[in-house]
């Protein structure tokens, strides 16, 4: 079977690693995202999952574009599937009518259609965690459903639940399409949909009110853009330390060696590292030592 995959991000990179050693399929090209400037040099960083291909000795072609207008190559490969997994772009219509369109989406759809579905569900504090796999419609991430997984939400951060996913995703898919001509596709239930927002560094800014919720954020964050307070401040290996006390709003409730506890509004929670704009990452009762902060005192991100 020779599969055309679009891909861009770390969720993509590890299914296209399992498929090119999977002897059932070929790769015949990779479709991804332009290189992106990085970090404070604004150095060009390429896609997790070209980054991937050029760290082997496969030969597949790397297809990147910013806007996939030129469609022609397609037509010249002549892929049996088309597998789109996080490509971050929308696929010309032609394209859809035109090939077999596979995607494999990480949510249980229709919740979280969209741009960041991983993160959403974390912060959602969704029960249950999942991939879809569908029929590819030209609207975002309505096709008809060939399949879902999902397993029980255990509170991992967003790395550790990519990882996850992405390891049912490739079981699943490999199962998926061995079996395309059995399967019924089954329409979504629109009425029930939810959508999910390309990611911006001010989502990451949080408060001290509410304790799970800066926990949950921190899962969802914790690669990018962190959480920070209002003045900049990272907040760095956060953990729930409980979750129905009420103290003032960013109040220092205890100082250990390897951790500080803050409190909230509602709960309180562990920190272990910050940084200051501009400054290293520090040990969290160093950062206080250094702020001249104590204990009853508030962590302050005004």
């Amino acid at each position: 079977m020779n599969i055309l995959f679009f891909g861009t991000p770390l969720f993509a990179r590890n299914i296209l690693e399992k498929l090119i050693n999977n002897c059932c399929f070929n790769i015949i090209g990779l479709v991804t995202q332009m290189d992106k400037p990085f970090g404070r040099k604004k150095e060009l960083k390429s896609p997790s999952t070209k980054e991937f291909l050029l760290s082997t000795k496969h030969n597949i072609p790397i297809f990147q574009f910013d806007n996939l207008s030129d469609t022609k190559f397609i037509y010249d490969l002549n892929p049996d599937i088309i597998l789109v997994v996080a490509y971050g772009n929308m696929i010309p219509k032609d394209i859809i009518d035109n090939f077999n369109c596979i995607n494999i989406h990480a949510s249980i759809l229709p919740k979280s259609r969209g741009a960041s579905p991983i993160q959403d569900m974390i912060l959602r504090n969704d029960k249950f965690f999942g991939i879809s796999i569908m029929k590819m419609s030209c609207n975002l991430d309505d096709g008809d459903i060939l399949g879902i997984r999902y397993i029980e939400n255990l509170h991992l951060d967003i790395e550790e639940s990519i990882k996850m996913l992405s390891y049912i995703s490739y079981d699943f898919a490999v199962k998926i399409l061995t079996n395309l001509n059995i399967i019924t596709p089954l329409p979504q239930f629109h009425v029930d949909s939810s959508y999910c927002k390309k990611i911006k560094k001010s989502d990451g800014e949080v408060d001290f009110i509410d304790a799970f919720n800066v926990f949950l954020k921190y899962l969802a964050y914790k690669n990018w853009p962190n959480i920070f307070l209002k003045n900049g401040t990272k907040l760095f290996f956060v953990e729930i330390n409980e979750l129905d006390s009420t103290n003032k709003k960013g109040e220092i409730l205890k100082i250990n060696n390897d951790f500080i506890v803050v409190g909230c509004i509602k709960g309180s929670l562990i920190i272990r590292e910050l940084q200051d704009i501009g400054k290293n990452r520090v040990n969290a009762k160093a950062y206080l030592l250094g702020k001249r902060l104590n204990l009853g005192d508030i962590l302050n991100g005004d």
